[in-house]
C-alpha cells in the first residue's frame, strides 16, 4: 500500500490546512476527532488503508488547530461552525461533486452541521457520536474548556485527567484550542430531519462519551446502527472500524 502523501489547501480566511490522501477510486471525506489529527485517527491503525483497499480515495483533513494544519490566535478566524466553512472549502477546493463523508466525534459533529447547511455527500458515516453529542454540546463543551483551564493540574484520579493527557501527548494549542470551542453550539434535534441520505451510525460497544449511538440513528430519517468493539479512545485503533465503513460504503441500494 502506497503511503499517504500530505498537501496544503486554504481554509476559511484563507488559514492553512494539511490534506493527506491515500488511495484511488471514489473520494471520501474522513473528519478526526478533537484533540486528535487525521494520521491518530485514520491512518495509524490502517482505517484509511482498508478504506483505499476497498477502492476508495481518502481525503483526510486535519482539522484548523489540529496536527500539521495551522492555529491561528486571532479571533476573526473563529467565526460559528469555523470547521463547518473549512470542510466547504475543501470540497470547493477539489471540486468534489459526488463523495462520501465520514467523521469520528468531533469530525462527526462537523459532517452533520454541514449536511444540515447545505452540503450533499451520497453517504454519511456518524461515528463516535449519539444523539446528545449533538443536541447536549454545550455541556461536553464545558467539560473540554475545565481541562484546557487545568491542564497540567489535572491528577490522575480525576476523570479529565486522560483528556489532558491526550491534549499534551498531541501537542495542542490550547489558546487556539479554546476559541474553537468557542464556535460550536448544540444542534437541535428537529434540524437532524436534514439529514436524509443513508446514515451510518457507528460506534464502539463501550463508548458513551457523546451520549446514545441509538438515539441518534433513531432521529436519523435513514440511519444503520452499528456497533464495534471498543470505548471512544480503543475503537478507532480496531480493524473493525475500517471493516464497517468499507462495508457500509461499498454496500448496494
Amino acid at each position: 500500500m502506497t503511503e499517504a502523501t500530505t498537501a496544503f489547501f486554504p481554509g476559511f480566511g484563507g488559514a492553512q490546512l494539511a490534506l493527506h490522501r491515500l488511495g484511488q477510486g471514489r473520494p471520501v471525506v474522513l473528519l478526526h476527532g478533537l484533540f486528535s489529527s487525521a494520521e491518530v485517527n485514520w491512518i495509524k491503525f490502517g482505517t484509511a488503508a482498508k478504506l483505499a483497499e476497498a477502492g476508495f480515495e481518502c481525503l483526510m483533513p486535519d482539522l484548523r488547530v489540529h496536527g500539521r494544519s495551522s492555529a491561528p490566535h486571532d479571533p476573526a478566524a473563529y467565526p460559528q461552525d469555523v470547521l463547518v466553512r473549512d470542510l466547504e472549502a475543501l470540497v470547493a477546493y477539489l471540486g468534489l461533486t459526488d463523495f462520501d463523508l465520514v467523521g469520528f466525534s468531533l469530525g462527526s459533529r462537523t459532517a452533520a452541521r454541514a449536511v444540515i447547511a447545505g452540503m450533499k455527500p451520497r453517504r454519511l458515516v456518524l461515528s463516535g457520536m449519539g444523539l446528545e453529542g449533538l443536541a447536549g454540546w454545550a455541556r461536553r463543551q464545558d467539560f473540554f474548556l475545565d481541562v484546557i483551564d487545568r491542564f497540567g493540574t489535572i491528577k490522575r484520579d480525576d476523570p479529565a485527567y486522560f483528556s489532558q493527557q491526550f491534549l499534551k501527548t498531541m501537542g495542542v494549542d490550547r489558546l487556539a484550542a479554546r476559541m474553537l470551542l468557542g464556535t460550536m453550539a448544540d444542534t437541535d434535534p428537529a434540524e437532524l430531519s436534514a439529514i436524509t441520505m443513508h446514515c451510518q451510525v457507528l460506534c464502539g460497544d463501550q463508548d458513551n462519551d457523546n451520549g446514545s449511538a441509538e438515539r441518534l440513528a433513531d432521529v436519523l430519517p435513514d440511519a444503520t446502527l452499528t456497533f464495534i468493539p471498543g470505548t471512544h479512545m480503543s475503537c478507532v485503533t480496531r480493524p473493525e472500524m475500517g471493516e464497517r465503513l468499507a462495508e457500509f460504503l461499498t454496500a448496494q441500494g
